[in-house]
């Protein structure tokens, strides 16, 4: 299958799966957020004893939304994908996670080899 595109050359894909605990919290940061974006952006960053750490920010058309993101939308809701990033999250779900002492998203993700104790970073 080829991937749709928006009108700015991004690709629309499916490879990442994005559950509905995580579309709420999406939905209400960019609903109280005062400046406009285009939604949330997801990156990797090298960090930790694993390696490597999924990065989350706002997407904001002149900073950092590039036309080589890939785009997953949900109920008009987007999320950029760092073209770095792409091969690394093929078959993922973005979930929001609590527990006792932190609550943010996070990623099931059927790639990866292996986390850090901290949950802090992982390698795949």
């Amino acid at each position: 299958m080829l991937p749709k595109f928006l009108k700015s050359g991004n690709a629309i894909v499916d490879y990442l799966t994005i559950t509905d605990d995580a579309l709420i919290h999406i939905k209400e940061l960019l609903s109280s957020r005062a400046e406009t974006c285009e939604g949330i952006k997801v990156s990797m960053r090298t960090r930790g004893c694993s390696g490597m750490s999924y990065t989350i920010e706002y997407a904001i058309k002149e900073k950092n939304i590039s036309k080589f993101d890939d785009v997953v939308i949900r109920d008009g809701a987007k999320v950029f994908i760092d073209p770095k990033v792409s091969m690394f999250l093929i078959g993922s779900e973005m979930i929001y996670k609590t527990d006792e002492l932190t609550s943010g998203f996070d990623f099931v993700n059927p790639n990866e080899k292996g986390r850090c104790g901290c949950g802090e970073s992982f390698k795949v």
